[in-house]
């Protein structure tokens, strides 16, 4: 039995949460661009989850941007799909099943282009969410009347355009365009292109100042794992557990977050905030930015290298030890915690910090070391390197933690052999690739000197850095001391030296 409208009232399984019949007939206030599992399990999420509240009482209808697939299993089920929960809330395992009933259709763009730009004629759709990916903002100088433009920006602007003279270039007609794609600044960079490709189609006056004066683009930041649809064993058995069969079903991790920056004019709009405290929609969102970007990303960073050294396959497997796990919680909550270089209350780091040991240690996501290490180098820049400024300049010494996870990242960065798939490290007589732009660098760095020369070269390179590492007290000679020790002894005995 396929999962569908008709089927709904045939499904007896109490492990699953399925939809009242009359969200069915709520209006269509929300246009998603993308179909993708991260809009599905955190956008759609918050909105089916208000819908069942009474808060929001509206649904999405979403734009297939690409060419590939097509819209099949949304029309063969209504839209509808499993959303399935698997976690790690407040340290106890959490599962969850819901049936989701936000999508109440899905557009092509390549097909039902005018279908589309019907939508536009709807007086209660006043939201626009979209996730194209990073490369999906990007300005393609284009003709917006092509049926559809090509790239994202050009189709919303040609959304906008029509919205503006099917309400008569009313204030009311304006709309709340929040993009998700991980870009900082998201939204501000959306309204630049959209604002350039009105000025390449010469369009009127009044529709810029319209588009200007009544309509809010949001910077976003969207932070939740959805791996979509689980291999099909575990399909299969979800299914028999469920009673039905679901093409669309996807898995995602317990933890939730949606910050929007928006006023209260934004917050009159998106109703469905309430229903769950994952919304979050203030007049700046650089804080949940820095806690995500220092104590998630940043912790991965430092540990990544040192785990894989260690033997650990994947995350879940690290935390699950005793002393690695120990090591990441000291080294988030003791040294990335107080050294997040912007304003963050400590109750809240911590809050987040938790939050995030949690995410670590769900046993229903497989997140491999290896892959956390690609393009190394730049996120020890761009994530750590700001986090060991400000702890010397509060605390002037050196962050143990902070330091051996330093010395893993260039242990891990010792090229041994160059192959025509890339640089090749070695440990404990196997090979792994070493997927960083800098790898060409560590390759000739490690070639010229021995440990000691090359921890101080590379750390007073400031084309590296942006900054000279080696004139932050004792940081070089700490490293140094480590680095020798990973070469010689097991880093788990390391690791147990921190305690």
């Amino acid at each position: 039995m396929i999962l569908n409208k008709t089927n709904l009232s045939v499904i007896k399984s109490n492990a699953v949460q399925k939809p009242e019949t009359s969200v069915f007939e709520l209006p269509e206030r929300v246009l998603q661009f993308g179909t993708g599992v991260l809009l599905r399990g955190l956008p759609d999420y918050f909105i089916d989850k208000a819908n069942r509240q009474g808060l929001f009482n509206g649904r999405v209808v979403v734009v297939k941007s690409t060419d590939a697939g097509g819209t099949d299993a949304f029309e063969a089920q209504d839209g509808l799909y499993t959303l399935c929960v698997r976690g790690i809330d407040k340290g106890e395992k959490a599962e969850e099943n819901l049936i989701s009933s936000a999508i109440s259709r899905v557009l092509s763009a390549k097909q039902q282009w005018d279908d589309i730009l019907k939508c536009a004629h709807n007086p209660q759709l006043q939201i626009i969410v979209s996730n194209t990916t990073e490369v999906g903002i990007t300005l393609v100088e284009e003709d917006i009347r092509q049926k559809p433009p090509a790239s994202f920006p050009a189709k919303l602007l040609a959304f906008l355009y029509e919205r503006y003279k099917a309400c008569g270039g009313k204030a009311d007609g304006g709309m709340v365009i929040i993009p998700t794609e991980l870009i900082v600044g998201n939204g501000d960079r959306l309204a630049e292109i959209v604002f350039a490709l009105s000025r390449h189609n010469k369009l009127e006056e009044g529709f810029m100042q319209w588009l200007k004066a009544n309509n809010t683009f949001c910077n976003s930041l969207v932070d939740r794992i959805v791996p979509g649809k689980p291999a099909a064993e575990a399909k299969q058995k979800i299914e028999d557990d469920l009673g039905y069969t679901d093409e669309l079903l996807i898995i995602c991790e317990v933890y939730r977050l949606w910050a929007i920056e928006g006023d209260e004019k934004v917050k009159k709009i998106l109703s469905f905030a309430p229903a769950d405290s994952g919304v979050i929609i203030a007049p700046d969102i650089e804080m949940y930015r820095e806690l995500k970007l220092r104590l998630l990303n940043g912790t991965h960073t430092l540990s990544c290298g040192l785990a894989f050294l260690s033997g650990f396959n994947t995350v879940k497997e690290a935390m699950e030890d005793q002393a690695f796990g120990g090591f990441v919680h000291d080294l988030m909550l003791s040294e990335i915690a107080p050294a997040i270089p912007v304003k963050v209350d400590a109750a809240e780091a911590e809050r987040f910090g938790l939050q995030v040991l949690d995410r670590f240690r769900n046993p229903f996501i497989n997140h491999q070391w290896i892959s956390i290490t690609m393009q190394y180098t730049s996120k020890m820049k761009m994530r750590v390197v700001p986090v060991l400024q400000k702890y010397f300049a509060d605390h002037n010494k050196v962050p143990r933690h902070i330091a051996l996870g330093f010395a893993a990242y260039l242990l891990f960065m010792k090229a041994v052999k160059k192959e025509s798939s890339g640089y090749q490290g070695e440990w404990n007589g196997k090979s792994y690739p070493i997927n960083d732009d800098k790898a060409v660098y560590f390759f000739e760095q490690w070639k010229k000197y021995e440990a000691d020369e090359m921890v101080q070269q590379v750390f007073s390179d400031t084309s590296l850095w942006g900054t000279d590492l080696s004139a932050l007290p004792g940081f070089v000679q700490a490293v140094q001391t480590l680095l020798k020790a990973l070469m010689k002894e097991a880093p788990v005995s390391l690791i147990a030296g921190l305690q």
